[in-house]
């Protein structure tokens, strides 16, 4: 494929999506009012419990199978990857900006967690559909790809409600009550462990048992402190349903087909799901409008953040993805593999905004954020996907 014909391929899914954010955005003006904060919450509402589960169940019910799930093992850890490696380059940022307390789980969490939701669930399908797309038949694309990307949805949900969820919530309650929290005395606690003063008296294996049981005693705190019902949102929920119908060959037998008795149910299912893409990213359109406001985040965090998000971690994803190749960790189909390098292009995940509003940390920050990421990765995003494709096809 020539420049031209990927920049055509790569580049209409993102006018797709900048179009419906723009109109969110419009529709969220204080002189329009149509999808103002209150109809926003409400509709997000909708969103959260009916028409995302819907999606991310019904393509996972059609699409996965045991095979299938076995030949995308890899795609967990590559999330992970994206996790380990945006929270080390955040870290890094935390040290060259050194911003307020409360911020700082904002930051790695902005660094760390991609919008693994609702973008691929639009770039896979619309980089399928267009006329030159390296992905071959474009029925079999687009199952295919809404299965890698149903799959991505899920996987990045749990890390978001575990891993960026607590982030937050630690560093937030740290900059309320002086950091005594459950979390935080996991490494205090540990650390006071190895430090103990050493005695004659003390024998290595006395040690050894102290340091276990304060090891236990800090674990069991923390899983106090998890929220499990974040965890297990709908969308998880429904993804862990789809996967079982899928797997288990009598259930999907009459769900799934044209022929299954209660296909009704699978059909109404997708029917629902079918209205989440559209809605989400309306939402998304009107939750960045807060960003023009303004905040008094500092330019070079923000833009420290972009140049994580959008240039560094891809960068690393090529060199994660094709080493994975190269060893023959993962196979050598272009769709999956698009579909791993574009996990590491992604702009922080939407949810982060949620939380910061749960724990009033950092929430009018966010929104800046929200709106520069979001805002420069409908051009990275192009080029990355152009490249992408290239390196795959």
């Amino acid at each position: 494929m020539g420049l031209v014909d990927l920049f055509s391929v790569a580049s209409m899914p993102v006018l797709k999506v900048l179009i419906v954010t723009g109109l969110g955005s419009f529709l969220a003006l204080d002189s329009i009012d149509i999808l103002g904060p209150i109809t926003r919450k409400l509709v997000n509402n909708i969103v959260f419990f009916v028409f995302s589960p819907a999606l991310v169940g019904s393509n996972l019910a059609k699409t996965v199978t045991l095979e299938s799930i076995i030949s995308m093992w890899f795609m967990p850890v590559n999330i992970l990857l994206t996790y380990i490696l945006g929270s080390v380059l955040g870290w890094m940022l935390l040290i060259v900006v050194k911003p307020p307390q409360h911020l700082k789980g904002l930051i790695i969490g902005a660094c760390s967690a991609g919008n693994l939701g609702n973008l691929p669930l639009i770039i896979i399908p619309s980089v399928c559909k267009e006329k030159g797309s390296p992905f071959g038949d474009p029925d079999a694309c687009q199952q295919n790809g809404m299965a890698y990307a149903s799959v991505s949805l899920a996987i990045g949900a749990v890390f978001v409600w575990t891993y960026v969820y607590n982030l937050v919530r630690v560093f937030s309650s740290q900059s309320q009550d002086s950091g005594h929290d459950g979390a935080q005395s996991i490494p205090s606690g540990f650390t006071d462990s190895l430090l103990t003063p050493s005695s004659s008296t003390v024998t290595m294996k006395g040690k050894l048992k102290v340091m276990l049981h304060t090891m236990k005693q800090q674990l069991e705190n923390l899983s106090r402190h998890v929220n499990l019902k974040a965890v297990f949102a709908p969308s998880t929920t429904a993804a862990i349903m789809g996967f079982l119908i899928g797997t288990i060959s009598p259930v999907r037998s009459l769900l799934v087909g044209t022929t299954a008795p209660l296909r009704v149910i699978q059909d109404s299912a997708s029917l629902i799901g079918d209205a989440a893409i559209p809605t989400m990213t309306l939402i998304v359109g009107g939750n960045l409008l807060r960003g023009l406001e303004g905040s008094g985040v500092s330019l070079p965090l923000v833009l420290g953040i972009v140049v994580v998000k959008l240039v560094f971690l891809p960068f690393l994803g090529i060199l994660i993805v094709k080493g994975a190749v190269y060893i023959g960790l993962v196979h050598a189909d272009p769709l999956y593999l698009f579909v791993l390098l574009l996990q590491f292009a992604l702009p922080p995940a939407m949810n982060i905004g949620t939380i910061t509003q749960l724990f009033g940390a950092g929430e009018s920050e966010c929104s800046v954020i929200m709106l520069w990421a979001y805002g420069l990765a409908s051009i990275s995003l192009t080029l990355w996907s152009m490249l992408f494709m290239w390196l795959v096809a």
